[in-house]
């Protein structure tokens, strides 16, 4: 098993410091390990490596047939497809997601415009859009300041469910860490709910699985 694990804070994570949704992927990743010693684990910091932005040259890149671009183009295009070929070996995904003002981080949309690429990771059929990225399982650590959980307001969870879907990833589950803004004892207990969310999921898997 294959476990690719996306880090999308914002803020680099040192000696145990740093992003709570880092911390929490950290923490998914390692249960994983435990159930699977056999699986291999993969980790892209979007802090540290840091996607560039689909802008109009690397739209240009991308709509160039490859034997048309040029030295830069094709450079620019490969930061894609080495992301693109990381995640189609992945068997499971672990994406760290932060909220920031209501929405998922610029890191983690540049990761997401990469590796959704028509023909590549998406089709579009006679029947509408297939997905090509199936068969894997994704979680997603939701790390709050407030409380958002089935809320209008939430905006990640839909969107995450609407992009991951459509590249044919449907099997999503997520983890909630909320009001980690709200006072020390909101934030422990935020993070002792987003531990027990974990250990519930990866003992469901194995019971699954065995």
């Amino acid at each position: 098993m294959n476990i690719l694990q996306i880090n999308s804070s914002a803020r680099a994570f040192e000696n145990g410091a740093g992003s709570h949704s880092t911390r929490l992927a950290n923490e998914l990743s390692a249960s994983l390990l435990a159930q699977s010693p056999e699986a291999k684990l993969s980790v892209r910091d979007l802090a540290r490596e840091p996607h560039p932005v689909l802008d109009e040259s690397a739209l240009g890149a991308l709509f160039t047939p490859a034997e048309a671009r040029n030295e830069a183009q094709n450079a620019r295009v490969a930061l894609d497809d080495a992301l693109i070929a990381q995640l189609q070996a992945a068997d499971v995904v672990v994406l760290g997601v932060p909220m920031y003002n209501f929405g998922i981080s610029s890191q983690l949309k540049n990761w997401i415009d990469a590796v959704a690429r028509a023909k590549v990771t998406f089709e579009y059929t006679a029947n509408g859009p297939r997905g090509l990225l199936t068969g894997k399982t994704v979680y997603a650590v939701l790390t709050r300041g407030g409380i958002y959980r089935d809320q209008p307001h939430d905006s990640q969870v839909p969107y995450l469910r609407a992009v991951l879907g459509f590249l044919g990833m449907t099997d999503v589950r997520f983890v909630y860490a909320e009001g980690l803004a709200m006072g020390p004892d909101a934030e422990a207990a935020a993070l002792a709910n987003a531990r027990a969310e974990i250990a519930a999921h990866v003992d469901q898997d194995k019971t699954v699985t065995a």
